[in-house]
């Protein structure tokens, strides 16, 4: 069964007229190395913590800020929520579509909420705090392209033509601001779309994102901003002492107008200094460590890197069950193409590396998970192709092959094949990014004992689902398993409604 909405009854929440107030025992456990008897065993020790929360329930009106705007992703997603707020329909071959957020976690997926009657009941994953209305957005941003929006979308070939007709007289009078290009961090094919460039020293292209960001938020009357990167994939930035190791030698680097300073890096610095959320989509180390430490210090939300949309998710569910059965995954071979501006401008070895990366260290923690299956240092061969293919457009193809070690030296081989539509799985998922990342500014908790709330931690763990690459706080574990990271995500909400972790254990009919 499936309700749209509900609320909970229980001490433990308190529904106040600006906000929802919280309870919850956090259940983990302690594990210490002690001698016993003369031998070192673990010893595991249960613990509960708890814990308040205070969420606003105020939403704002928010205005998102993207990076690439005049992208595929881009053109895509903001079309996509007009047609939303519209209702347009159009006719394809099979057809009369309507529009929808099929895709989005926040939008078009439910979570169990209890049972009634023995039958489980479900609630849209969006009932269970007050979040934004997509439809409600209001979207800018930034290009080296100086298309307008109508144009940019009619390039990328992502959307039928019908819709298109329907949609250019809403986005023909959208134009990108000028963008930061800087040719030595994307490939050189990159060169012939960079018309609409902001000038100047990185310093001042950083002040003038600052500028572009306070005229917006005035021009549209919005009470929050996002931004987000979704434009092209950068090489990796070297992390050096005395240029981006720490704040005070970043920033010092930034006065020296040093080259070593990506793009992305300074569309950062520049949200970080007005507390602006800044996600990174793309798979390159815009987060050096100099960043994360300013990001700490002045308590503004990052986020990333790069958008997990479908093979890298696929890879993140398959081989946790692989390694969760007891079954030893040897080799992992991806093979992709795609003809879309990110398979040419991923065609380039140097951005490429950055795209290996990010998609290589996805199953690392699955596979230090079990030291049965796997000895010290032992890791599965693991293999990255992409290929840029102008024919398939935004149609990428993805081709995987697991080779695992099964019983008494047994081998099993699964072969996958999945042709997706690149830029329609990841518009979704930009929108599920800038949501929850303005929900999580609205969240403030605290410790039993502890005298002030506080805000979640600025290097953003809660958006893990909706990327290759978790950035995480110092000192704390990676987590790509797909599953435990939704229901992180999931618990933490519910945790703000006085609602335990959805365990699945249905003592009540055993």
């Amino acid at each position: 069964m499936f309700v749209e909405r509900f609320r909970v009854q229980s001490p433990n929440v308190k529904y106040n007229e600006e906000s929802i107030e919280s309870v919850y025992d956090y259940e983990t456990t302690e594990l210490v190395h002690q001698n016993t008897n003369g031998k070192y065993e673990w010893v595991v020790i249960p613990k509960s913590v708890r814990y308040h929360f205070n969420t606003h329930t105020r939403v704002p009106k928010l205005g998102v800020m993207l990076v690439g705007w005049g992208g595929n992703n881009g053109s895509t997603l903001t079309a996509g929520v007009i047609a939303n707020r519209e209702g347009i329909s159009w006719v394809t071959k099979e057809k009369v579509q309507q529009a929808n957020y099929f895709g989005s976690l926040t939008q078009a997926s439910t979570c169990r909420i209890g049972s009634y009657n023995g039958e489980e009941i479900h609630a849209p994953f969006k009932s269970l705090l007050p979040m934004v209305d997509p439809n409600d957005i209001v979207f800018g941003g930034w290009d080296i392209s100086n298309l307008n929006l109508a144009d940019a979308m009619a390039r990328a070939k992502v959307l039928d033509i019908d819709l298109q007709k329907q949609l250019r007289p809403y986005m023909q009078d959208m134009a990108p601001l000028p963008g930061i290009f800087d040719p030595d961090f994307i490939a050189a094919n990159q060169g012939e779309r960079a018309n609409n460039i902001i000038k100047g020293s990185k310093k001042e292209q950083v002040q003038q994102i600052v500028q572009d960001i306070t005229e917006f938020k005035v021009k549209t009357k919005v009470d929050r901003v996002v931004v987000l990167w979704t434009a092209n994939t950068e090489r990796y930035s070297n992390v050096m002492v005395g240029l981006n190791d720490t704040k005070e030698t970043l920033l010092a680097s930034l006065e020296r107008d040093e080259s070593e300073i990506s793009p992305s890096t300074l569309y950062a610095l520049a949200c970080i200094q007005e507390n602006i959320p800044f996600i990174n989509g793309s798979p390159q180390n815009t987060f050096v460590p100099g960043l994360i430490e300013f990001a700490i210090e002045k308590n503004s939300l990052i986020g990333g890197d790069d958008f997990k949309s479908g093979q890298t998710k696929m890879k993140s569910v398959l081989v946790d069950f692989l390694v969760g059965a007891g079954i030893k995954p040897t080799a992992i071979v991806s093979y992709n193409h795609l003809g879309n501006n990110d398979g040419m401008n991923l065609s380039a070895p140097q951005t490429f590396r950055s795209k290996e990366i990010s998609k290589s260290n996805v199953v690392d923690d699955m596979v230090s998970s079990n030291a049965i299956l796997y000895g010290p240092g032992e890791h599965p061969d693991h293999v990255i192709v992409i290929k840029y293919v102008p024919y398939v457009g935004d149609s990428k193809r993805a081709m995987d092959e697991y080779t695992s070690e099964i019983f008494m030296g047994g081998k099993s081989t699964i072969v996958l094949h999945n042709t997706c539509e690149d830029s329609l799985l990841a518009a979704p998922i930009i929108l599920d990014l800038v949501l929850l990342a303005e929900l999580s500014t609205r969240i403030q908790l605290k410790k039993e004992g502890e005298a002030k709330f506080h805000s979640f931690h600025p290097v953003a763990t809660i958006l893990s689902y909706l990327t290759k690459a978790p950035l995480v706080p110092p000192g704390t574990p990676v987590v790509n398993a797909l599953g435990k990271q939704r229901a992180m995500l999931e618990n933490i909400m519910r945790a703000c409604i006085g609602l335990s972790p959805d365990n699945n254990m249905i003592l009540e009919y055993k």
